[in-house]
């Protein structure tokens, strides 16, 4: 798939923010009056300029209100239900810890419609049969683990930013492992991409388009497995052992920059990476 910086962006803040609220919602750590302000502000604006970010990237950015009618059958739509629901109730909440007495319950449900909007949000992704390394658990899993690693460092929960860190390590490389070799477990190759596989050995005499289409520009990009490997090795670092150690050091809110850096380069690698099934018909795989 082609990593729009759009999408980048989008996944990246969306999930941090949505990550700190659930842990302001939690009263971890339990913030009133200018405390609450600027927690809430943080969280609202990198949840905001996540959520901004991926309007840019629809064909059509002006028709983005009609994302809210497909909630039924998109779980795009279902993300931007969530997320009007988890910014209403956590703009409640941040109202009446602002005023120096906080609604418990209140953040709780913000909390849930958070966590759940970056479910929804994965779900985009892991419903989509016709990327094998993305229909699969650890992508959820993924998305969850590393904006509640994120949210904790930010909020400057040090224990509870290291748990996170250490559950997304191990689904990462879960991930990365599971992935490398999924779409050949389905089978799929270029004779079934084309339906002619009956026929004998099927193999790219000419591509089907003498220029580029929507297909070749997004749902094609082919990197290499040396500079994979490297940004795999740069992303890991810098999203989770650098943030331990600085955590370790006692400095969560310094972590989460970090964390933040890593993440980027990780959700590169999350979309650059997938092997969308099309591109056998183009011989791309």
């Amino acid at each position: 798939m082609h990593p729009a910086r759009s999408l980048i962006l989008f996944t990246t803040l969306s999930g941090l923010g949505f990550g700190l609220m659930i842990w302001l919602g939690l009263g971890l750590p339990r913030v009133t009056g200018w405390q609450a302000f600027g927690g809430y502000l943080i969280a609202f604006a990198l949840a905001g300029t996540g959520l901004i970010s991926s309007v840019f990237h629809l064909g059509r950015p002006e028709r983005a209100l009609r994302a809210f009618t497909q909630w039924r059958s998109s779980w795009l739509s279902r993300e931007a239900w969530l997320a009007v629901l988890a910014l209403t109730l956590n703009g409640l909440y941040a109202l009446t810890a602002m005023s120096g007495a906080p609604v418990a319950p209140l953040g709780w449900l913000g909390a849930l419609a958070a966590l759940a909007t970056v479910g929804a949000t994965s779900m985009i992704y892991a419903q989509i049969k016709a990327v094998p390394r993305w229909h699969h658990w650890t992508t959820p899993a993924l998305f969850l683990s590393l904006a509640l690693a994120g949210g904790a460092m930010i909020a400057g929960q040090g224990t509870l930013g290291l748990i996170g860190l250490a559950v997304a390590g191990v689904v990462q490389v879960l991930a990365w492992r599971g992935g490398d070799t999924r779409l050949a477990e389905t089978g799929t190759d270029l004779g079934t991409a084309t339906g002619l596989g009956a026929i004998g050995s099927v193999r790219a005499f000419e591509p089907p388009h003498t220029g580029g289409n929507y297909l070749t520009h997004e749902m094609i990009h082919v990197v290499g497995r040396k500079h994979a490997a490297k940004l795999r090795r740069i992303g890991a670092a810098l999203a989770l052992a650098v943030p331990a150690v600085v955590i370790l050091l006692g400095l969560p809110p310094l972590a989460a920059l970090v964390h933040l850096a890593g993440v980027l380069v990780l959700r590169w690698l999350f979309f650059a990476e997938a092997e969308h099934v099309v591109g056998l018909y183009y011989g791309k795989r």
